[in-house]
């Protein structure tokens, strides 16, 4: 059974990056895109899918993305997220340049600074639930096997998912991976998480459970949210709206 509310009751995880300022008027730019483009060759043909966008993130913020099919909004966060590269155009994250990083980089900021919510889930097939949300922690190497078993185990439950806890992708549903999903990317505690359409497999009751817990997250450690979605749900709960048409931010 899902807890309504996880106040009070998120592990402060911030060690080695500095504590998160609270305050409203201290909100930085979490995110700032300048003149980014992103092509994708198709045939003889290129598909323009970012065309030079500008955009600022706050540090802190609770962000959808929205727009028809085609418009640049998964591309737009697979860019973000080091999962795809830029043509052209500068795209910092938290004051680095990503574009200029290496691999390693690369790896490093995904696997400390971002979590990512996959609309296709890529969860590990042969690993069990509780594997699968403990696998990020274990790659950082920054907690003992207790630490990383409590952790995973708190967000497990609060996803509805603690008698699943030793099932393996294939034996759940579609909106059970994509709440293992939701896990995942919330175990570590990142500065930003990355969601496209994140209650695209769930019941409307689970999705807004999900969605509450992703707000109380945000309110508690200022995590970044950032949503690219159709639902008019998530809509309701996001504090600003970006809305993107052909690669490029609509205005109004």
């Amino acid at each position: 059974m899902m807890r309504d509310t996880i106040v009070g009751r998120i592990p402060n995880m911030t060690s080695g990056r500095g504590a998160r300022s609270r305050r409203k008027g201290d909100a930085k730019n979490i995110i700032e895109i300048r003149n980014l483009v992103k092509d994708y060759p198709l045939g003889s043909t290129t598909v323009h899918a970012l065309r030079r966008m500008d955009l600022d993130i706050q540090e802190g913020d609770f962000l959808s993305i929205v727009g028809p099919s085609g418009s640049g909004k998964t591309t737009l966060l697979n860019v973000i997220g080091c999962i795809d590269h830029a043509t052209d155009g500068s795209v910092k994250v938290g004051g680095t340049e990503i574009t200029t990083l290496d691999d390693r980089q690369i790896t490093d900021m995904r696997l400390h600074r971002i979590g990512f919510i996959f609309q296709t889930f890529n969860l590990i097939p042969v690993l069990d639930v509780r594997e699968n949300v403990e696998f990020p922690l274990l790659l950082m190497k920054t907690m003992s096997k207790t630490e990383v078993r409590t952790r995973a185990e708190k967000l497990i439950d609060e996803v509805g998912l603690t008698e699943f806890v030793d099932h393996r992708p294939a034996e759940l549903s579609g909106g059970q991976r994509q709440r293992v999903a939701i896990a995942r990317a919330l175990v570590t505690n990142p500065d930003i998480v990355l969601a496209d359409e994140p209650t695209a497999n769930l019941d409307s009751v689970t999705g807004a459970q999900i969605l509450d817990l992703m707000r109380t997250m945000n309110k508690i450690e200022k995590t970044t949210f950032i949503f690219s979605t159709h639902d008019a749900n998530v809509l309701k709960y996001a504090r600003d709206i970006i809305k993107i048409k052909d690669g490029q931010i609509v205005k109004g």
